[in-house]
């Protein structure tokens, strides 16, 4: 699976309104998000646009303006942020896993491959910001950690 910059820099950035939350801080300006994990400015303005329209963070605007969560840092799903800002957490060519179908000796793929987006609906959609901020991780997530080769390149 490929992590794109953008799911990356979404998913910082949104730590830390999860954080200002947490605080009961001010709305946080893109300059300021840009700065606190070294992101690309520009690029953070596009990805708050898609993340605006996903109804994931609300903007203020004003002298204090800036990004706020439109949701509870709690309710915020890392697979709600994965896919506003990249689309669909598993494709085939384009298609939709259960969308996919072969002949002959692959005619079982499509099992996998729906297989496959259902592991990482259990990661990314049971994992919230709010999780990730403190570390608690669900207990699914924790277990996978700790499995033998998890933290091998392969």
């Amino acid at each position: 699976m490929d992590i794109s910059a953008r799911v990356d820099y979404a998913v910082r950035a949104m730590l830390i309104l999860a954080e200002a939350d947490a605080e009961g801080s001010a709305p946080i300006s893109i300059d300021s998000l840009s700065t606190r994990q070294e992101l690309p400015r520009k690029f953070l303005e596009a990805i708050f646009a898609d993340l605006r329209r996903a109804d994931l963070v609300l903007s203020r605007r004003g002298a204090r303006g800036g990004y706020v969560l439109a949701r509870e840092r709690g309710a915020i799903s890392v697979g709600d942020v994965f896919r506003a800002v990249d689309g669909p957490l598993a494709e085939v060519r384009g298609l939709r896993p259960h969308e996919t179908a072969y002949q002959g000796v692959a005619e079982h793929l499509p099992s996998l491959w729906v297989a496959v987006r259902a592991s990482l609906r259990e990661v990314l959609d049971e994992t919230s910001l709010e999780d990730l901020r403190t570390g608690d991780l669900p207990d699914r997530v924790r277990q996978l950690l700790t499995a033998p080769d998890a933290w091998q390149n392969r």
